[in-house]
C-alpha cells in the first residue's frame, strides 16, 4: 500500500495555547484510519487542518500529492467531509440539496443512487427539517460523496444515534471503504473504532501517544500485565436492545 496522506510536524497554536503539537503520521490508500482521544485532545483541529479548513501554525500536510495549505482548492476537489454539525437549506428536499452541492463541485451526481447508498430513497422529496438525527447524518455523508472523493472525513458520525442507526452507519462506512475510498474518522466510541478502523492514532494534549492497529494496541496493553475481571456474560445491554427491538432502522 502507498500513502495518500502524509502529515509532518503538524502544529496549531492559538496564542500561548497549543492545540496540536508537532504530530506526524501517514494514512494508506483505502484504509479506515481512526483518530481517538478525549475532549480537547486536538482531534477535530487535526481533521480541520487536513481538510484545509484551518491553516497550520507550522508543519506540512500532503494529500493525494497536494500540499493542503498551498493547494486547498485542489485538495477540496478530491475529499468529502461530514462535519460534527452540518447546516443545510431546510426548505429544500434531499435531491435538490445533493444537486446543489454537486454543482458547487462542478460535477453531476446521481442523487437517487447516493440516497440509495445511505438508505434514504424514501425521503428523496422530504425537506431536511423533516429528517431525524440519524437521517441527517446519513444525508451529510451522501453529500460528502457527491464528488466521488478519494478521501472521506467523518467527524464523530454516530454521536447521538440510537443503536440501530449506529450499526447501520457502520455498515455504510464499511461499504464506502470497500469501494476503495480512504476514510478518516474520529469517534468517542471504542467499539466503533475497533470494528471500523484498520489503524488508530490515539491523541492526548495535542500529541499522538499511540498509533497502531486495534489488535496490536490491545496486545501492547496486555503485555504490560494489564488485566480486568473476566465477565462470563456472552451479551451486553445493547445486544438485548437490538434483539428485542430489531436491527431495522426506525426512520
Amino acid at each position: 500500500m502507498s500513502s495518500i496522506i502524509t502529515v509532518t510536524d503538524l502544529t496549531k497554536k492559538y496564542g500561548d495555547f497549543t492545540a496540536v503539537g508537532g504530530i506526524s503520521f501517514s494514512v494508506e490508500k483505502g484504509e479506515t484510519f481512526g483518530i481517538l482521544g478525549p475532549n480537547g485532545a486536538g482531534k477535530t483541529t487535526t481533521l480541520e487542518m487536513m481538510e484545509g479548513l484551518k491553516t497550520p501554525t507550522s508543519g506540512e500536510i500532503i494529500l493525494d500529492g497536494k500540499n493542503v495549505a498551498k493547494e486547498s482548492d485542489a485538495v477540496k476537489s478530491v475529499i468529502g467531509v461530514q462535519l460534527q454539525a452540518s447546516t443545510f437549506f431546510e426548505g429544500l428536499n434531499l435531491v435538490e440539496l445533493i444537486d446543489i452541492f454537486a454543482a458547487m463541485y462542478g460535477t453531476e451526481a446521481n442523487a437517487m443512487k447516493l440516497l440509495e447508498e445511505v438508505e434514504l430513497t424514501d425521503k428523496a422529496k422530504s425537506q431536511v427539517k423533516e429528517l431525524s438525527g440519524g437521517q441527517k447524518q446519513r444525508l451529510s455523508i451522501a453529500i460528502g460523496l457527491v464528488n466521488d472523493p478519494k478521501v472521506l472525513f467523518l467527524d464523530e458520525p454516530t454521536t447521538g444515534l440510537d443503536p440501530q442507526a449506529r450499526r447501520h452507519l457502520w455498515e455504510l462506512v464499511k461499504s464506502i471503504k470497500a469501494k476503495g475510498t480512504t476514510v478518516i474518522i474520529t469517534t468517542h466510541y471504542m467499539d466503533e473504532a475497533e470494528v471500523l478502523c484498520d489503524r488508530i492514532a490515539i491523541m492526548d494534549g495535542g500529541k499522538i501517544i499511540q498509533l497502531d492497529t486495534p489488535d496490536n494496541l490491545i496486545k501492547k496493553l496486555l503485555a504490560t500485565g494489564f488485566s480486568k475481571p473476566v465477565l462470563q456474560q456472552q451479551a451486553n445491554l445493547e445486544d438485548v436492545f437490538l434483539k428485542m427491538t430489531g436491527h431495522a432502522l426506525r426512520d
